[in-house]
Parts: structure tokens; sequence; C-alpha cells
């Protein structure tokens, strides 16, 4: 008889999670604290309910959370004040390790939020979520909090797409499909089974991302799993059905920038683990033929493909978090 796959024996429903009593006794049996953050870009519309149905629940009910914050990429709207309203930490992500520089995108403010989070498990929630619940948090933390020889969880669920007004079921998650599980069955069968790669929620212990380095773009998530996939292998990853997502959807020329910067990501870490080799040099920039009024133009765009070190190598977060060199 064939083997389960190992993230499949590592694959829960939420609903093993839903007693927050229990999850508090858990954290205080291992003596751990639990920091959220949201990176955020123009979320005023969701950021208010995504943290006050969670830090009602789940820091002012139960203490199961010890802070909540917000790392925002220069929001022109009031993501900023709305979030500061429901009490949650608001960070300027280019205020953070000002030394080091900035780039937008998500992954820069994910790197950047370990060095001002304090928890020993890290939480990481997109802002554009519309029907936030409680087990949105628990279902990531509680395998973290069951077992320790787990690092990573990610959450998977049902994407409907807005189309007319209307949710179209299990239409979402485009580029999952289209692009990075193919590549993954290819190359990384074990990451295959893995049934939302992409999602924008997931936790993991201080004590592994550290040692992650970011893509400060689109390929982050990629980039985690294939560098956890080398350094700690599948068994150290978990996912958990968290049932309904419902959020903004990106249209297909978004998609096709965003699946620009995860490829590229993917190639990166085949030529760093030795596992292909280029022959030639990637072009810098996603292109795309547009006709407009008969007329036939060309649209680049520069994908942010930069790479932040894993953070533990800066001297500042060595210092911080008493870490030795």
């Amino acid at each position: 008889m064939k083997a389960t796959p190992a993230i499949l024996r590592n694959t829960f429903h939420h609903d093993r999670f839903d007693d927050p009593r229990r999850l508090v006794a858990l954290k205080e049996k291992r003596g751990v604290t639990i920091s959220l953050a949201f990176p955020t870009m123009n979320e005023g519309q969701t950021i208010g309910k995504e943290i006050l149905v969670l830090k009602a629940e789940l820091m002012d009910r139960f203490p199961l959370l010890d802070e909540i914050a917000v790392i925002d990429s220069g929001s022109s709207d009031d993501t900023r004040s709305v979030a500061a309203r429901y009490g949650a930490k608001v960070y300027n992500s280019r205020e953070i390790l000002k030394r080091h520089g900035s780039f937008r995108g998500k992954g820069e403010n994910l790197w950047k939020s370990l060095y001002v989070l304090t928890g020993d498990l890290i939480v990481w929630i997109d802002a554009d979520i519309s029907n936030i619940a409680p087990r949105f948090l628990c279902g990531l933390v509680g395998p973290l909090l069951e077992n320790e020889r787990l690092a990573y969880v990610k959450a998977f669920y049902e994407r409907p797409l807005r189309a007319a007004g209307a949710l179209l079921p299990g239409a979402g998650g485009r580029v999952t499909e289209i692009l990075v599980r193919p590549l993954f069955s290819l190359l990384y069968p074990e990451l295959a089974n893995l049934f939302q790669p992409l999602s924008g929620e997931y936790a993991g212990r201080r004590t592994l991302l550290e040692r992650l380095p970011f893509s400060v773009g689109y390929g982050v998530e990629i980039g985690h799993l294939i560098d956890i996939y080398h350094l700690q292998g599948v068994q150290s990853i978990a996912q958990v059905d968290l049932d309904l997502r419902v959020h903004r959807n990106q249209p297909l020329p978004a998609l096709s920038r965003m699946s620009f910067g995860i490829l590229n990501t993917f190639l990166n870490r085949l030529e760093r683990y030795g596992e292909a080799h280029l022959l030639r040099d990637l072009h810098a920039e996603h292109l795309a033929p547009l006709l407009k009024d008969r007329r036939y133009s060309v649209h680049s765009t520069a994908i942010p493909i930069k790479e932040r070190p894993p953070i533990k190598e800066l001297e500042e977060y060595r210092r911080k978090f008493g870490l030795s060199s």
C-alpha cells in the first residue's frame, strides 16, 4: 500500500482547533507568545472589521493573541487610521530598518514585520478578507501549538470568484492551478499536495522564519515553501481547511504579472539549490501587447524581484532578539 504523503498526514479541518480555551491552555503549556500581522496597501474597507473580530474574540475575550500589527506600504486611503482606531499597532514599512532601504511589496512587509513583532509564533493574514472569523487565526496556530515538530502552517479554503455581482464557487486560485501546481508536480511533487500553496494566510515559528530569505514581491510564498522543503523537509509543513474565504479577486492582467514574479522566484530557487541551470539571463520586465483604437503597443511592467536575506543575518535583529553572531 502506498504511504500517505507527509503533507496530507498534516492536513486538518479548522474545527479541530475551534475551542480557543484549549488553544490558550496549549499556549500556556508551551510557554510561547503569538503575534498577528496584516500586510496592507489601501485596505481601509476591510481592515477595521478584521482587527475588530480577531481582537475582540482572541485577545480581549480569550488571551490567545499577544499583539496585532499592521505593516503598511504607504496607503493613500484611511487604512492606517482605521487600523489604529480598532487597536492595532501600525507601522509604515518604510520606517522599519531604514538603513536597509525599502521596497514596495507584500514580501517586504512580511520580512520587516519579523523585526517589529515580538511573538514566538507569527501569523500573517491578508487584509482584504470580507468574511473574517476566529477560525482564520485559530486554525493556523492550532497545529503549531499541538505539535512541536510542525513549523509552518498554510491555510486553504473555497475561493469563489466574483463575476457580474455573483460568487462563482470553485473558480478562485487560478494562478495556483495554471502555474504553480504544474511546476510543483514536475519538480517538487511533495509540495503539490498543498491545496493552496499561494494562500495569503499562514503561520510559522520565528526560529524558522528568521532563517528564510524573502522575495519582496509576489514570489514570497513559493520561495518560502521551496526553502522550507530544503531546510526542514515537507514533514514540518501543515495545512488547514478554513472552509471559505471571500476577498477581492484580481483581474487577469494582474494575475499575469503575479505569475511573472512567482516564476522568477521559482527559477531562482532551482538555480540556488543546483536543481537546474539557466543558460541566459532572464528579462527584467513583464510584457503585454495592447490593442486600443486599432493601435498596437506593448506595455512593460517592472516586477520587483529583489530578495531580502534571512533577517537573522541582520546585526540589528540579532541585537534586538539576543542572538549570537
